[in-house]
């Protein structure tokens, strides 16, 4: 063998290589989207449950969760104040789990997690007339659409949004 057809072979496997490492991080990526959210914590559902979904904890990262826990009396509007051993366990719970790295752990100072960069793309082909369904109302009702939320389920597959 030639050195040009040592180099075609070399060049062909290392482009081989690359494509498979490629697609093996896709695959990766993907399956971390739809598996959900499985780490829970009874006071954590309970409280952040009682009024609204309570969003998994890799939705926002840990100064964004503690900016939160410390605003409680006025969350969004309403007084969400809970005892000083809730906070802090349900704090210690958020901490542990909170988003990291690339995907949602960017504190970009926002306490809406429909305001993050993560959410905003994931939701970019969403029409506008879906969030004014009253099924809807708010891209903050994530179990309209996605009916494993509950579940910290999100997988782009079983989205069905109301008509």
């Amino acid at each position: 063998m030639n050195n040009a057809n040592k180099r075609k072979l070399f060049d062909s496997i290392v482009w081989s290589a690359s494509l498979l490492f490629a697609f093996g991080l896709l695959i990766s990526e993907a399956s971390a989207e739809s598996t959900g959210f499985s780490a829970t914590n009874k006071t954590w559902s309970t409280e952040c449950g009682s009024c609204h979904l309570a969003y998994p904890p890799d939705m926002l990262p840990a100064p964004a969760w503690r900016r939160m826990l410390s605003g409680l009396d006025q969350h969004f509007g309403t007084d969400a104040s809970v005892d000083a051993r809730a906070a802090a366990e349900i704090g210690a719970f958020l901490e542990r789990n909170a988003g990291q790295g690339r995907k949602r752990g960017s504190d970009s100072g926002t306490l809406r997690i429909t305001e993050t960069r993560w959410f905003v793309r994931k939701h970019d082909e969403v029409p506008t007339t879906a969030w004014k369904n009253p099924r809807v109302k708010t891209p903050a009702n994530c179990g309209a659409c996605h009916s494993a939320a509950e579940r910290g389920d999100f997988d782009e597959d079983a989205v069905r949004i109301p008509r």
